[in-house]
């Protein structure tokens, strides 16, 4: 009886996360076609999409610096004693280059862009929810979602493509590091090798599909934030959640695009 009794509450649970799940895509869903309205309608905040870009764009620099570097140093340096094993060593800058551009540079980027933005804008939205902010912007006649979502969201598309070529030339740069202290390598051989092994149609997918990783940051943090309840706890639920559910939807994405991208070029 305790058995049978526990199952039905386990599975209780597991239905109410399900039905929360799918209320919270058909609201994302529903908040995404609204910011799609709103974003070509006028007046447009061109002075705040460049405020919250610069804001977001500088505050994350040093951490997508770091580990720009250090992706490229470590997957070189694991890299180097496998490929040393086929006699594959003279392939390895092309292999670092590709790996970076392709995959590690625009996910990574994107991942550690969320866990730095996407909590960030659910917070502010939510405590502006929460002390009744939006509510007095709409009093006073404005459109407090297009102010306050359509702007970060544009700032948040528009950023993330350029920290994540920053990102890439960085990795690439520790990845010369790596192989000269293995092999001494020649610093226009490698930059000759790297040239030579990524193509355009590696450099353009990896570099497109940021956009969709940026829209993705930018909205699930506005959506969490902008319709936070319970005050404080929902603020810091709402911080939470932003960075979880936008990573989750980043992986996603990541995979249809890759998809996309195999049967496009190959």
């Amino acid at each position: 009886m305790e058995t049978g009794t526990a199952a039905q509450k386990n599975n209780s649970i597991i239905g109410k996360r399900l039905a929360e799940f799918f209320n919270m895509i058909a609201g994302l869903t529903v908040f995404s076609l609204e910011f799609f309205k709103n974003v070509f309608l006028p007046p447009y905040e061109f002075g705040e999409v460049k405020k919250h870009m610069d804001e977001l764009g500088v505050k994350t620099l040093p951490i997508v610096s770091v580990t720009g570097f250090i992706i490229g140093l470590v997957l070189a340096m694991q890299s180097q004693p496998v490929m040393a094993k086929f006699g594959a060593e003279a392939f390895l800058p092309g292999m670092v280059a590709l790996s970076v551009v392709r995959e590690l540079g625009p996910v990574i980027t994107a991942l550690i862009f969320a866990g730095r933005v996407s909590s960030g804008i659910g917070a502010e939205l939510g405590s502006m929810r929460v002390t009744e902010q939006i509510d007095a912007m709409e009093v006073s006649a404005i459109n407090p979602f297009k102010f306050l979502v359509v702007t970060r969201v544009l700032a948040c598309t528009l950023i993330l493509p350029m920290l994540t070529v920053y990102v890439i030339f960085l990795s690439v740069v520790g990845g010369y590091i790596s192989i000269f202290l293995s092999q001494n390598i020649n610093f226009v051989l490698y930059v000759h090798a790297v040239v030579h092994s990524v193509d355009f149609t590696d450099l353009v997918p990896g570099i497109a599909k940021t956009f969709f990783f940026g829209y993705i940051v930018g909205i699930v943090g506005a959506y969490k934030g902008y319709y936070t309840e319970n005050g404080t706890v929902g603020v810091g639920r709402a911080s939470t959640s932003s960075v979880v559910i936008a990573s989750l939807l980043i992986l996603l994405m990541d995979m249809v695009l890759g998809k996309i991208t195999v049967s496009l070029w190959g």
